[in-house]
């Protein structure tokens, strides 16, 4: 008994064996179901990348826009001239030899491309016309000296009851401003082009407080030449005179006054003045006997 005991009991441990034996083959084949990984493999660590969150897309700097209050900041203009870029300094004249004129605060003053007003002018007496601009409110595009602007308070008046809705577009230019302005306008039509409408820093009228651009009140062809011939350019030539305005750069004057014909550039002198130039048909070099400036110039 003993030995068949024993003989049995020997069975039993081979046919267990058997069966682990066939157990453990076929865990072995088992395939891999999808996207399980060996449980020998470690699961890759994420990297430095992965844990950082991918960036948003990156928006430009805005443009520059008007402070809230006036400075001398320059800003991206509304007429199309005003280009992006700057100029290179060997592009821009640093040593022209102009007159500076004598009187800068005349209401009379004479300023072109062979006249220049001192370096560190500013007029002292710029306010803010109440009347329609496209330039953001208190930029200081919108300033004018106070005489001047008076009297642009009058003839929008004026206009606005003959029919005419008209819109301030530039007025007094800060001496760092015309220099970041003309600088625009000679990096986008070369120096040459660019004095045929804008003035080199010093010589802008701009910087008297005593100009301003103006379009109508839709802001269409500001600053263009599509503004000639329009209502409100024929308004200004015909009736301009009687608030002490002129149209500073008439057509037919160009190489007098070195600039193409602007029908949207009037420039304050005062009333008895502007009527004498307007019976004459003169331009303020003539009537001075300034010498002509050549368009080139």
């Amino acid at each position: 008994m003993r030995g068949r005991w024993i003989q049995t009991k020997g069975s039993l441990l081979l046919v267990s064996a058997l069966f682990l034996l066939l157990q453990g083959c076929e865990g072995a084949m088992a395939p891999l179901t999808g996207g399980e990984k060996p449980v020998d493999v470690a699961s890759e660590p994420p990297t430095d990348e992965s844990k950082q969150e991918k960036p948003t897309d990156q928006k430009e700097e805005p443009p520059m826009s008007t402070p809230a209050t006036p400075a001398d900041q320059p800003q991206q203009d509304t007429t199309a001239a005003d280009a992006k870029g700057t100029a290179t300094p060997s592009e821009i004249p640093q040593d022209l030899a102009l007159e500076v004129v004598a009187e800068p605060a005349s209401l009379t003053v004479l300023v072109n491309k062979q006249r220049k007003l001192p370096e560190e002018y500013k007029p002292t007496d710029l306010v803010f016309p109440n009347v329609p601009f496209l330039a953001p409110e208190k930029s200081e595009r919108r300033m004018l000296r106070e005489e001047a602007a008076r009297a642009l308070e009058q003839m929008f008046a004026a206009a606005q009851a003959d029919g005419i809705a008209l819109a301030g577009v530039s007025g007094y230019r800060s001496h760092e401003y015309q220099k970041t302005l003309f600088a625009r306008y000679v990096a986008k039509d070369g120096l040459e082009k660019a004095r045929t409408y804008s003035a080199y820093p010093g010589t802008s009228e701009h910087e008297t407080g005593l100009a301003i651009d103006i379009s109508g009140i839709d802001g269409k062809c500001a600053a263009e030449s599509c503004f000639a011939g329009t209502p409100e350019a024929e308004w200004l030539a015909a009736r301009s005179m009687e608030f002490g305005f002129i149209v500073r750069y008439p057509l037919g004057k160009e190489e007098i006054t070195g600039y193409i014909y602007e029908p949207w550039h009037l420039r304050y002198v005062g009333v008895e003045l502007a009527q004498e130039l307007a019976k004459t048909g003169l331009t303020l070099e003539e009537y001075f006997g300034a010498t002509p400036v050549s368009s080139e110039g």
